[in-house]
C-alpha cells in the first residue's frame, strides 16, 4: 500500500490508518504515542492488522469521508450487491473505541474480516480467549475486546481471528474494538449506531464554524478537520502526525517519530485555526503551553509528549522491517536535546495573534513569555540545529535569526498594539539589532539572495518566509531575488526541496535524498502572491491541492520521480500551510 492509500480516523486522543483494501494497519492505544497494536504499516502481516472487506475484492470501489466529518465511508461493489463500511472512533468515553459498521446497500454481499492483534508495535503476541462469547486479547498492560453482532462468527487459529458473514440491503452489522488496561474488567459496551450519529453531529457542528468561504473551502475544511483530529483533547497538545518512521525517501534512513508536540508545529496549527475562526482551541493550547514549558527558561524544549512529558528517548525497533524496507524504525525523538531558536518566534507570534483574535489575556502567560524572552535576549546569537533539526554541526541559520527578529517584533507589537505593560524600547532595540545582522551576514549581494546560514552559498526554502513574516516588504529587491533563487535552485518538477539534498549538502549527516517538502511549496505559492505573481501562485497552489489523496490528505513530502507521497502521514505542517496559503490567496 502506498502512503496515500490510507485514510485517517481518530478520537482526538489516538488515530488509526485505514487502507483502500479495508485494512487498518496502524493503531496506537490509548494515546497517539502509545505502542501500536496494529503495526503492519511498518512491518508485515505478522505485526498486526484488521481487515474488513467484501469476499474476493482486493481493493474497495471508492471511499470518502461522510460530509465534513472524520467518519470514513468505504464502498464495496460486487457482482451480487453493494455494501459500505463506516469506520470511525467516537469521542472518548471511559475507553478508546474503534468502530466498523457494515451496511448493506443493495443485493447481497458476503464480507470477510481478519484481526491479528499484536501489542508493543507488533512484537507481542497476546493471549486470546473468549469472554461472554467475545474475543479478548491480553498482553502485558494492554487488553483489547472485540464486541460484535452474533451473526459474525469469529473463529480463532494461527494467532488470528477470522469471520465471514452476509449483509443484505438495509442491514447494519457493527463491530467494536475497545482497549482497556489489562488489569481491569470488561469495558462498558457502547451503542455503535448511536455513537455513529453522535460522532457525525459532533464533527459537522465543529466544521460548520469555519469562517473561510473561499473557492478552496473543501480543501481548507478537510485540513482543519485533520488538524483537529491531531489535537490531544485532554491537554490541548497537538501532535505533528499520528505516525512514526514513514520514510522521506523510500528505503532511506530519514525516518522519524512525529507523534509528539513540537512547539513550532503546535503554534502554527493554532495560528491556522485562529485564522479560520476557531478560538477555543487557542485557549486550550495556551494552557497546555504554560504547563509544558513551566520551569526555567533555559529548560524549554523543542518538543514534548502530548501531556507535556519532557523525556521521549529515541530508540529503534529492530523487529520491524520498516515501510517498504525503510530502516531504521524509530520511536521517540532525540530532537528534544536540540537548540532551535526559531521556536521562540513561533510561540510569541502565535500568542500575539491569539490576543488579537480575542483570546482572554493571561497574566501568567505574559510573565512566562517575558522571562523566556529575557533568556532569549542573551542566547539568540548562538548557532543552532535550526528548523529542519539537522543532525550535523550547529550553524547560524538565517531562518532562525529571522524568527529571533519575529520574537522581538511581536513583543513590541503586544506592548504597542495590545496595551500590555513591558519594556518596549528594549525589545525594539533587540529587533533592530537582529534585523541589521541578518541583512549583513545572511544575504549574498552577488547572487541577490539570502542564504541558508551566515557565510554559506546554499539556499533554504524557509527563506521564503521572509516576506510572509514581515521581515522585509514583498517589493524589496532582496525578497524578489530570494524567491527567484529558490525557484532556480530548489525546485524539482514544479515542487520545492527544503535545501540541497544530502549528496550535495552534508549538513544533516544523513544518507540518501528526500522528496519535495510540501509545506515549502505552499510557502512559494504565498510568496509569489506577495511579490505580485498571483496567477503563478494560484497555479502552484491548485497543483499542490491536486496531490492530495482521494480523501484530501497530504503527507510531509512528495517524491516527484515516483509520483507518490512520502514521509509521516497525514502531516500537520503540510495542512497548516494549505490553510494559510488559501487564506492568503483569497
Amino acid at each position: 500500500m502506498r502512503i496515500e492509500d490510507y485514510a485517517l480516523v481518530g478520537d482526538m486522543q489516538s488515530a488509526a490508518l485505514v487502507g483502500r483494501d479495508g485494512s487498518i494497519d496502524w493503531l496506537c492505544l490509548p494515546r497517539f504515542d502509545s505502542p501500536a497494536c496494529f503495526a503492519r504499516l511498518l512491518g508485515d502481516e505478522s505485526n498486526g492488522f484488521w481487515r474488513l472487506a467484501a469476499v474476493g475484492q482486493h481493493m474497495a470501489s471508492r471511499r470518502s469521508y461522510v460530509g465534513n466529518t472524520l467518519i470514513l465511508e468505504t464502498i464495496w461493489e460486487t457482482p451480487t450487491g453493494t455494501a459500505r463500511v463506516l469506520d470511525f472512533m467516537p469521542p472518548r468515553h471511559a475507553n478508546p473505541d474503534l468502530v466498523r459498521v457494515v451496511e448493506g446497500v443493495s443485493g447481497t454481499v458476503e464480507m470477510t474480516t481478519e484481526i491479528r492483534i499484536r501489542f508493543d508495535y507488533g512484537h507481542l503476541v497476546p493471549w486470546v480467549r473468549r469472554e461472554g462469547g467475545h474475543p479478548l486479547a491480553i498482553g502485558g498492560p494492554d487488553a483489547v475486546w472485540i464486541h460484535t453482532h452474533t451473526d459474525v462468527p469469529f473463529q480463532g487459529g494461527d494467532y488470528r481471528h477470522t469471520a465471514t458473514f452476509t449483509v443484505t440491503a438495509g442491514r447494519q452489522v457493527p463491530i467494536v474494538l475497545t482497549w482497556r488496561p489489562s488489569h481491569e474488567g470488561e469495558p462498558e459496551h457502547i451503542d455503535a449506531l448511536d455513537q455513529l450519529e453522535q460522532t457525525r453531529l459532533m464533527w459537522e457542528e465543529w466544521s460548520s464554524r469555519c469562517q473561510y468561504r473561499g473557492r478552496w473551502r473543501d480543501a481548507v475544511v478537510r485540513s482543519l478537520v485533520t488538524l483537529k483530529a491531531l489535537t490531544y483533547k485532554p491537554t490541548g497538545g497537538i501532535v505533528a502526525a499520528p505516525t512514526t518512521s514513514l520514510p522521506e525517501h523510500i528505503g532511506g534512513e530519514r525516518n522519524w517519530d512525529y507523534r509528539y508536540c513540537w512547539l513550532r508545529d503546535a503554534a502554527m496549527t493554532l495560528d491556522a485555526l485562529l485564522r479560520a475562526g476557531y478560538v477555543e482551541e487557542a485557549d486550550a493550547w495556551q494552557t497546555w503551553l504554560l504547563r509544558a514549558i513551566a520551569g526555567r527558561p533555559e529548560d524549554m524544549q523543542v518538543l514534548y509528549g502530548v501531556a507535556g512529558e519532557r523525556r521521549v528517548p529515541e530508540m529503534t525497533l529492530k523487529w520491524l522491517c520498516g515501510y517498504e524496507g525503510s530502516r531504521p524504525v524509530r520511536i521517540g525523538n532525540d530532537a528534544t536535546d536540540q537548540l532551535q531558536l526559531d521556536i521562540y518566534g513561533e510561540v510569541v507570534d502565535t500568542l500575539y495573534h491569539a490576543r488579537k483574535q480575542g483570546i482572554t489575556p493571561d497574566g501568567r502567560a505574559w510573565a512566562m513569555v517575558t522571562e523566556i524572552m529575557e533568556f532569549f535576549e542573551s542566547h539568540w546569537t548562538q548557532p543552532d540545529e535550526g528548523l529542519w533539526e539537522v543532525r550535523g554541526s550547529r550553524r547560524h541559520f538565517v531562518y532562525s535569526k529571522v524568527m529571533a527578529w519575529v520574537a522581538a517584533d511581536r513583543m513590541v507589537r503586544i506592548i504597542e498594539e495590545l496595551g500590555q505593560h513591558g519594556e518596549v524600547e528594549r525589545w525594539r532595540a533587540l529587533r533592530d539589532r537582529i534585523h541589521a545582522e541578518v541583512c549583513d551576514k545572511g544575504y549574498d549581494p552577488e547572487r541577490n539572495t539570502f542564504t541558508q546560514s551566515y557565510g554559506s552559498r546554499e539556499l533554504d526554502a524557509a527563506l521564503l518566509q521572509i516576506p510572509i513574516l514581515g521581515f522585509l516588504p514583498p517589493d524589496d529587491p532582496r525578497v524578489i531575488g530570494t524567491v527567484e533563487a529558490v525557484e532556480r535552485e530548489l525546485m524539482v518538477d514544479g515542487l520545492v526541496l527544503r535545501y540541497p539534498v544530502a549528496e550535495q549538502n552534508p549538513i544533516d549527516n544523513l544518507q540518501g535524498g528526500e522528496g519535495a517538502f510540501l509545506a515549502c511549496s505552499f510557502w512559494l505559492a504565498e510568496a509569489r502572491a506577495l511579490i505580485g505573481r498571483h496567477d503563478d501562485a494560484v497555479e502552484l497552489f491548485e497543483h499542490l491541492i491536486g496531490l492530495s489523496n482521494d480523501v484530501g490528505l497530504l503527507a510531509e513530502e512528495y517524491d516527484t520521480r515516483s509520483g507518490r507521497q512520502v514521509g509521516n502521514f497525514p502531516q500537520a505542517f503540510t495542512h497548516i500551510h494549505l490553510i494559510r496559503t488559501a487564506l492568503a490567496l483569497g
